[in-house]
C-alpha cells in the first residue's frame, strides 16, 4: 500500500514538477533564438529551411498566398509576378538548390509553372508551411535597446507585434518599379513592365518598349506576336547572349571556360557571341561600349530573329513625348498607343526607417552581400544580382546565417574592412547606374560563400529530386 501511495505521489506531483522544472530551465537557458523571415519567395523559403535545420524558431511573413514570390503567376497588378510566357534565363543545372535538385524531366530552361511547382514542393518537403503566415504585410521593423527586433505586421486589417532575436530580410528587389522621366506628356498608356501579365493586352496596339534588359526584350518579342507594331528603344548598347551555345545551355557552356583569367574569359566569350550573332549594329541596335560583364547581359534567343523578320523596329533613346507621339534623339518620330518602360526596380525596404536602412541609391555596404557592419542580427538574403541565378547563392547565405545564429560560426571582428574590400574589388567593373550596384559573378560569389561553410556540407542532407 505504501509503495502504491509513493507511486501515486510521484505520478501526480513529482513527475509534473520535474517536467515543469525542466521546461523552466530549457526556456531560460536553452530556448532557441526566434527569427523573423520577411518573404516566402525563393530566398525566404531557403532561409526558413536552413534556420529550422539548426533548431531555431522561425516565423515567415509573406504578402502573397503561396511560396515562390515573383514566380507565382497572377493577373493581379499589385502582385509582382512573371509574365504568362516566362521561362527562367539561367539553366536548370545552375538554378537549383543544393539540398533539393530539380527533377531530371524538367527542361533546360523551366517555365514559371515548373518553378512554382518546384518551390511548393521544396516547402512541403521541408515542412515549411506551418511556419509561414501568408497574406501578411510587414509594416515596421524597429531595433530595440537590447538589440532585438520588434516586427509589426498586418493581416486582414489586424495588426500584430512580435519581438525577434534576429531578422532575415528576403523581400527581393524586383517589386518597386523604377519609372523613367521625359520632357512632355504622353496621352496613351504609359506603364512599367511590372504591370505586364498577359500579352493579349497589346493586341492590335502600336507598342513602344523602353530598355534592353531581359524584361524589355521579352516584352518586345512576345508583344510582337499580337501587336500592330512594336518599336524597341535603347539608350545604349547591350550584350545579348543566346540560351544555347554548341548545343548546351549558355551558362553551362560558359562554365567550361570560367577558369580563364577574367579579361581573357571576356574576350573569348565576346568572340563566341560575335560568331553566333554578329554585331548589334547589324540589326540596327547600338553596340555595347564596355566589355562583357560591364552590365547585366540579356539572355534572349529570339530578339535578333524577330528584328530581322520585321516584327520589331529598333529605335534610339527618347528625347520627348507629345500626345500620342514620341520624338527620338535622332530626330525621328513614332506614334503609339502604349509605352512599356522596362527600366528596372528600386531596392526598397519600406519597413525600415530610411535613417537606418536605405539602399535605394549607391553602393550596398554588406559583407557577402548579406551582413550589416554594425547590426549582427540583421541579414539580407538574396540582395544581390548574379550573372546567373539568385537562389543557389541565397541558399548558401542562409546556411551561413543559420550557423552563426546557432553558434557554429563567427563573423570576423573587422567586418567593415571586408565590406570595403568587396566594394573596392567587385567581380565586374560595371557602368554607373542604379541597377548595377549589387552585381556578383555566380561562380566567384558561390566560392566566397563556400569558404565560410564546411567542405562537406552539401552531402549531409541532400534530398532526392522531386517527381
Amino acid at each position: 500500500m505504501l509503495n502504491s501511495a509513493i507511486k501515486g505521489y510521484s505520478t501526480e506531483i513529482v513527475f509534473p514538477f520535474i517536467r515543469e522544472l525542466f521546461s523552466i530551465v530549457y526556456f531560460a537557458f536553452m530556448n532557441p533564438k526566434k527569427v523573423c523571415v520577411i518573404g516566402a519567395g525563393p530566398s525566404g523559403i531557403t532561409a526558413a529551411k536552413n534556420l529550422l535545420d539548426e533548431g531555431l524558431t522561425v516565423v515567415v511573413y509573406d504578402l502573397g498566398e503561396e511560396v515562390g514570390g515573383n514566380w507565382v503567376f497572377t493577373d493581379k497588378v499589385g502582385h509582382s509576378s512573371v509574365f504568362e510566357t516566362t521561362h527562367i534565363i539561367s539553366s536548370r543545372t545552375l538554378s537549383q538548390y543544393d539540398d533539393f535538385p530539380m527533377p531530371e524531366n524538367y527542361p533546360d530552361y523551366p517555365s514559371h509553372r515548373h518553378l512554382a511547382h518546384y518551390f511548393k514542393n521544396y516547402a512541403q518537403h521541408f515542412q515549411l508551411y506551418p511556419h509561414i503566415r501568408f497574406k501578411t504585410m510587414v509594416k515596421q521593423c524597429d531595433r530595440l535597446e537590447d538589440g532585438r527586433w520588434r516586427v509589426v505586421s498586418e493581416c486582414d486589417g489586424v495588426e500584430d507585434s512580435q519581438v525577434f532575436d534576429a531578422l532575415a530580410v528576403c523581400n527581393g528587389h524586383h517589386w518597386q518599379p523604377r519609372m523613367p522621366s521625359y520632357d512632355g506628356t504622353f496621352n496613351g498608356e504609359f506603364i512599367h513592365s511590372h504591370e505586364v501579365k498577359r500579352f493579349s493586352r497589346f493586341a492590335d496596339k502600336r507598342v513602344l518598349v523602353i530598355g534592353g534588359g531581359n524584361s524589355a526584350c521579352d516584352v518586345a518579342v512576345e508583344s510582337s506576336r499580337v501587336a500592330r507594331s512594336v518599336d524597341l528603344s535603347w539608350r545604349r548598347g547591350y550584350w545579348v547572349a543566346p540560351k544555347f551555345m554548341m548545343g548546351k545551355p549558355a551558362d553551362v557552356f560558359s562554365t567550361k571556360i570560367h577558369w580563364l583569367p577574367r579579361k581573357l574569359w571576356q574576350k573569348v566569350s565576346a568572340l563566341s557571341l560575335f560568331i553566333r550573332n554578329g554585331k548589334n549594329s547589324d540589326y540596327g541596335l547600338p553596340n555595347p561600349e564596355g566589355p562583357l560583364g560591364s552590365h547585366h547581359p540579356t539572355i534572349n534567343e529570339d530578339l535578333f530573329y524577330t528584328i530581322r523578320h520585321g516584327k520589331i523596329n529598333p529605335r534610339p533613346d527618347i528625347a520627348s513625348l507629345d500626345g500620342d507621339h514620341v520624338t527620338f534623339k535622332d530626330g525621328s518620330r513614332g506614334q503609339y498607343d502604349i509605352i512599356v518602360a522596362c527600366t528596372g526596380y528600386v531596392i526598397a525596404h519600406p519597413f525600415f526607417q530610411k535613417s537606418m536602412i536605405d539602399y535605394s541609391q549607391g553602393e550596398v555596404p554588406l559583407w557577402l552581400r548579406m551582413m550589416h557592419p554594425e547590426m549582427d542580427n540583421l541579414y539580407f538574403i538574396g540582395l544581390f544580382q548574379p550573372l546567373g541565378c539568385i537562389w543557389p547563392g541565397s541558399e548558401l547565405q542562409s546556411k551561413i546565417m543559420a550557423r552563426e545564429l546557432s553558434g557554429k560560426w563567427k563573423r570576423p571582428s573587422n567586418i567593415r574592412n571586408y565590406i570595403d574590400r568587396e566594394l573596392r574589388r567587385p567581380d565586374f567593373h560595371q557602368i554607373n547606374t542604379p541597377r548595377h550596384t549589387i552585381t556578383v559573378d555566380y561562380h566567384r560569389f558561390r566560392k566566397r560563400l563556400l569558404e565560410q561553410l564546411p567542405s562537406d556540407y552539401i552531402r549531409t542532407e541532400v534530398a532526392q529530386p522531386i517527381a
